[in-house]
């Protein structure tokens, strides 16, 4: 199969899961409740599936490679998001109440990278980096990879971050034993990838030690998880694959996420539950792998074309 035949079925799988997103919007699912306050009762319901929405709607837009018609569903995603979120409003009084939390932060930026700026939040997030505390939270690796990178899109850079040892400090720059590798520890590798990379918009930044590892099992990984199924996974992995340079994984992965994803664009997040026919319940479980979708094809036709990103 040829090169333009695994960037057309990537545009495919990413075109429809954009569709499928928009479209549960439009039916009402992904809305935070109308009580909502800025302690979220429960912060996995609405608010994460809104960030990782923006996310991808800001891919869309910022890398420029898809047609006009996904690029309005993009912007509508957005506006939709942005409207939950009180037009960043409930971000900056969720900041203002819970000094140490990131999570602000990593949802603010897939909306700044789009254009959508909140002044306040950021003076407020400015006037936080000066805090000895907020610097000594203890979080994960991957996670201050995360407030790193949503740093420097913001343009927060009263403070520069040490690159080099934030990616020291993480589970795939120890370039473990390959076997090692489980469900939890594929998505660090992700996700360490993703942010050192921003989203492959800068392949240099992920160390070469760390790239060459990478290169040599990514497709190890791809056929593993492709044979348990665990589709979502499998979509996250050919991210990286298009952050890292030139491809290396082939085109089985995206012959089987075209395989089972659904024509209304839904793409199962694993093979062992069936999909519920309830469609907000559709929503709940499987949005997570339409947003892997269509990052997964953005990124990978903008590497092909060499990158080329548009203002947002």
């Amino acid at each position: 199969m040829t090169d333009d035949q695994r960037l057309s079925i990537a545009q495919q799988i990413g075109s429809r899961a954009m569709a499928w997103l928009h479209a549960s919007h439009e039916r009402g699912f992904g809305r935070l409740p109308d009580n909502v306050t800025v302690d979220l009762s429960d912060p996995n319901n609405a608010y994460k599936p809104i960030a990782e929405c923006a996310l991808a709607a800001s891919l869309v837009l910022r890398d420029g490679v898809t047609g006009p018609r996904d690029a309005q569903v993009a912007r509508d995603m957005l506006d939709f998001g942005w409207s939950q979120l009180q037009n960043g409003n409930l971000l900056y009084e969720r900041q203002l109440r819970h000094l140490v939390m990131t999570d602000p932060l990593e949802t603010y930026v897939h909306f700044a990278r789009a254009g959508y700026r909140h002044p306040a939040l950021e003076e407020l997030l400015a006037s936080l980096s000066r805090l000895r505390s907020v610097h000594a939270v203890e979080i994960l690796p991957g996670r201050r990879l995360a407030v790193a990178n949503a740093r420097r899109v913001v343009g927060l850079a009263d403070r520069p971050d040490d690159w080099a040892a934030l990616a020291a400090g993480t589970w795939l720059s120890a370039t473990p034993e390959p076997w090692a590798m489980d469900w939890m520890t594929g998505y660090h590798i992700t996700h360490a990838v993703f942010h050192l990379t921003d989203w492959g918009a800068r392949p240099e930044g992920l160390p070469e030690p760390m790239a060459d590892f990478v290169r040599a099992w990514l497709p190890v990984w791809v056929d593993i998880w492709l044979e348990v199924g665990e589709w979502d996974l499998v979509g996250e992995l050919l991210v990286v694959d298009s952050c890292i340079g030139e491809p290396v994984t082939g085109i089985q992965g995206w012959e089987a996420l075209a395989a089972v994803q659904r024509e209304d664009g839904l793409i199962p997040r694993d093979s062992s539950e069936p999909v519920s026919e309830d469609p907000a319940q559709a929503f709940k479980d499987h949005e997570h792998t339409a947003v892997v979708g269509v990052v997964a094809g953005t990124v990978t036709l903008s590497r092909a074309l060499g990158g080329a990103a548009v203002a947002a």
